[in-house]
């Protein structure tokens, strides 16, 4: 990035849930680098949100968004502080991996609440203060798993497949108000969330990665940068074009809707 493509976020205050790792992090740093005043949203204080919000020179953002009431302090605070969100990245998400007839009522709620519940709670809470600012950008961080399905991940799925809905549903009822919302659905990222795949799998870490590897075209599993990038662009004011879409960043294993 270079000269003004490098600022294009100067002046905005971006959101990122679930920064403390993984594409959360990835994104935090590369929104910070394109200009835009970064909270650093995690559950809870951790030394991980601090690492990343001195990286990225932001502020801290605790809240579970799977809680409401919670989530409407995190942003009364930050319009306190550093002004109205103007750029929402819903990324935080919690998953676990089982039979279905295995998992738990409370661990389907739990995943529920977290990544579908969580999001709409989010959005709802930026939503007023978007609107006085007369526009903002809503990126929803979904999964491939969200368009396809995947075994033992049937809380997870089915719940990322619901933000790829609530994404084009707002995307349609927002865009008139200059709120531009977009889906991000990324194929296998090299993120901590593996751990979970190769339990379930009952192989090491560095086995499952092989084996996600060798099932996608490019031959690698994705990068958090390569989703950071995209949310960038789905961030930026020459992306207006794209409303209510699901890119998908995941090296040619899903390539249509079919």
């Amino acid at each position: 990035m270079q000269g003004a493509e490098r600022r294009r976020l100067e002046g905005s205050v971006a959101l990122v849930t679930g920064a403390g790792q993984g594409i959360g992090r990835a994104t935090a740093l590369r929104l910070a680098a394109e200009g835009a005043t970064v909270a650093v949203n995690g559950r809870e204080p951790a030394a991980k949100i601090t690492r990343v919000v001195e990286a990225c020179g932001g502020v801290p953002a605790v809240a579970d968004v799977s809680d409401p009431e919670a989530v409407d302090g995190m942003v009364a605070d930050l319009e306190r502080r550093v002004g109205p969100v103007g750029i929402l990245v819903a990324n935080a998400a919690y998953m676990s991996m089982s039979p279905i007839l295995k998992q738990s009522p409370d661990d389907w709620w739990k995943q529920v609440e977290t990544n579908l519940s969580g999001t709409f709670y989010l959005i709802r809470s930026v939503l007023p203060g978007m609107r006085r600012l007369g526009g903002g950008r809503i990126v929803i961080v979904s999964s491939e798993w969200g368009v396809t399905g995947w075994e033992n991940a049937t809380a997870y799925a089915a719940s990322k497949a619901g933000l790829i809905s609530l994404g084009k549903t707002l995307g349609r009822e927002l865009a008139p108000e200059n709120i531009i919302v977009n889906v991000v659905a990324p194929g296998v990222i090299d993120t901590p969330q593996l751990e979970q795949d190769a339990r379930d799998a009952g192989v090491s870490i560095e086995r499952i990665k092989e084996r996600y590897a060798g099932e996608t075209p490019v031959g690698r599993i994705g990068r958090p940068e390569d989703v950071a990038a995209t949310v960038a662009f789905l961030a930026a004011a020459e992306s207006s074009a794209f409303v209510g879409q699901v890119l998908q960043p995941n090296g040619g294993t899903t390539r249509s809707w079919a």
